[in-house]
């Protein structure tokens, strides 16, 4: 692919840079969506009834079943090549910050540090209860595992309907889009709220605002650059183009 020349002038240049990231980096991977993902036995359910804290509380052990079914499904998942690049942009790029609405744990596998899960880690298990993080469970049980501080009810640590994204990450993501030189937007359709947000906000304070998408979303008139095509070619190209890697 040939980049734009000012394009690549203003990445060689950046020293600030932020990234949001979201389904359809991990599809690349195949990862299916949350949507995606309900067949069979869970296709007789509305997303509410197995991601809501009312399901939770309606039936704890069907919410549970759901997230054991989903994490064991990421198990055989493996970043792509659009993780790693971001990987390799990270380490040349001094400020560089990784904000993700994927609950996949994908960017951190393929190694990227500075990561903002908007919408938490589905690999990770909290308690319900008091909060604090589980650092081993039972799987697959009879009963929803308990909290061996507490005795709440161990839940996943995603952001369920209904209920507001974690505080510090998302602050921590605003900063990030309103200091940022260069913003990237990729593989997210650019509606979802708050997240969609990020890309204006970084825009309003002069950023340059770039998108990688399959296909154009309602951010691509206000984009400064747009490419569509598959992130995990893209990005490695980028990559190659800039740092002659």
């Amino acid at each position: 692919m040939d980049f734009p020349t000012d394009f690549i002038r203003f990445l060689t240049s950046a020293t600030r840079v932020a990234v949001l990231t979201g389904a359809g980096v991990s599809q690349e991977s195949g990862l299916r969506t949350f949507r995606d993902a309900q067949t069979g036995l869970w296709a007789q359910y509305k997303p509410e009834d197995l991601a809501s804290p009312e399901a939770f509380a309606s039936d704890p052990k069907l919410v549970w079943d759901w997230y054991a079914w989903r994490r064991e499904a990421i198990k055989g998942v493996r970043p792509n090549a659009g993780h790693y690049a971001l990987v390799e942009m990270e380490h040349r790029i001094p400020e560089f910050t990784l904000i993700t609405q994927n609950v996949d744990g994908l960017h951190r596998f393929a190694g990227s540090q500075n990561v903002l899960e908007l919408h938490g880690n589905i690999q990770k298990v909290r308690c319900s209860n008091c909060g604090k993080f589980a650092e081993m469970w039972d799987e697959y049980t009879e009963q929803v595992p308990q909290c061996l501080i507490c005795g709440g009810l161990l839940r996943p640590d995603v952001v369920w309907f209904g209920e507001s994204l974690p505080r510090a990450e998302l602050e921590s993501a605003v900063e990030a889009a309103r200091s940022c030189q260069l913003f990237f937007s990729i593989g997210t359709s650019g509606v979802v709220q708050p997240a969609a947000s990020l890309a204006h906000a970084a825009r309003n304070k002069g950023s340059v605002v770039v998108e990688i998408n399959a296909e154009p979303t309602p951010l691509t008139p206000k984009v400064d650059f747009s490419f569509h095509g598959k992130s995990g070619s893209i990005l490695p190209e980028l990559v190659k183009a800039v740092w002659r890697i």
